[in-house]
């Protein structure tokens, strides 16, 4: 399944929002914005829903409690609303499916979050409304969702498996160099990509050889003398690494590990990795960092073809013309999002007219929407000394 629309009431930087989806998806804005805590709604939902560790209450604390995921817009409301809308068929069909969370924080006691609406639909039929007569009777009830909870959930489990399923990387190189380190914090579902090598190690031998192989192809064109890309284990340890075979004037002298890995090379991998890795919902956090400009360039295109195989959605966080800058993209697969003092507007480029004739015209997404994201007043930061 994919999301095709999003809507969320006083989630964070947000007010409102209620904007589509598309199969690939582009979101753009300055810094501070909300494109992170964008992300993070499906994030939320993932933790809600995965069957360990999970649960909404762990989910709100892990974010610091209600306070800090309502919007400061939110003035006197106090309800937070995400509503997601699923489809199994093209994504501008009607949804398949539709799931609804409000919650809100007592005003007096222990002050728990608790949910006020959580509803589910399955196509036009309502299939879930709570509060229900059981949770009237027992409120403690409402400190929980239907979502988490497998002997409530049959009805729609669907949902929670696409919600728990979800991706998120935002891959932090050192974390993954200096594994062994610190590999007591490890955890599988890590947004850093610390956990990228035991992933690596838990596949499949056959699944293992063919992703390696396919991203080792990638490799030796982007990075040079790079010839062999394999999977070892430590004899001593039995850690697991990646090693690369590198040209070099003495046979086999090349070899490195992931400790000698560049940044960019690890980022590359790491990303290349999460594309061959499934067909869940994936979230990417600015993937062009450390990578070469040109690179960059064609990750869109390399996303897309990715994408189209899998049936898979995968929702993009930038700052970069080069990776906004392919003519396939269109209006719609971009988001702006546009800040102001009653909360982050998110609104598709599609909409936004003079914007939409531009790209129409054939200017790339990159060259029309990132000069809209560039503070205001930026040359003053020419006469700071």
């Amino acid at each position: 399944m994919r999301v095709s629309r999003i809507v969320l009431q006083n989630w964070r930087n947000f007010r409102t929002v209620d904007v589509p989806l598309r199969e690939r998806q582009f979101i753009v804005g300055p810094n501070a914005s909300g494109k992170s805590n964008f992300l993070d709604v499906f994030r939320f939902l993932r933790d809600i829903a995965k069957p360990e560790g999970g649960g909404l209450q762990k989910a709100i604390k892990d974010r610091g409690g209600v306070s800090k995921l309502r919007s400061l817009a939110a003035r006197r409301d106090p309800e937070i609303a995400i509503e997601v809308h699923l489809t199994d068929g093209e994504i501008d069909a009607l949804p398949s499916w539709r799931y609804r969370l409000e919650f809100r924080q007592e005003s007096r006691g222990h002050r728990q979050p608790f949910i006020s609406t959580e509803r589910v639909w399955h196509g036009a039929k309502l299939v879930l409304e709570r509060p229900n007569d059981a949770d009237r009777n027992d409120p403690v009830r409402l400190t929980q969702t239907y979502l988490e909870q497998v002997n409530e959930n049959a009805n729609f489990r669907d949902i929670t498996r696409f919600f728990e399923s979800a991706t998120y990387l935002h891959l932090v190189p050192q974390l993954l160099r200096y594994s062994d380190e610190i590999q007591g914090r490890m955890i599988e579902s890590d947004p850093f990509g610390q956990s990228l090598l035991e992933r690596v190690a838990k596949t499949t031998n056959r699944t293992q050889k063919a992703r390696l192989s396919r991203i080792e192809s990638a490799l030796k064109v982007a990075v040079p003398q790079l010839q062999q890309l394999r999977f070892e284990r430590d004899q001593e340890t039995g850690r697991p690494h990646l090693s690369a075979l590198y040209s070099h004037w003495r046979p086999n002298a090349g070899w490195q590990r992931e400790d000698q890995f560049s940044d960019g090379t690890l980022r590359l991998i790491g990303l290349l990795w999460s594309l061959l890795e499934g067909d869940s919902l994936l979230l990417l956090e600015e993937p062009e960092l450390s990578l070469n400009a040109a690179i960059v360039a064609r990750l869109a295109p390399l996303i897309y073809r990715m994408q189209r195989q899998r049936k898979r959605q995968v929702i993009v966080s930038t700052h970069s013309t080069d990776l906004l800058s392919d003519p396939g993209i269109d209006g719609r697969e971009v988001l702006l999002f546009q800040p102001s003092k009653e909360g982050t507007s998110v609104v598709p480029v599609s909409e936004i007219a003079d914007l939409s004739r531009l790209m129409r015209a054939g200017l790339s997404a990159g060259e029309v929407v990132l000069p809209k994201t560039q503070p205001e007043q930026l040359e003053l930061l020419d006469s700071i000394d």
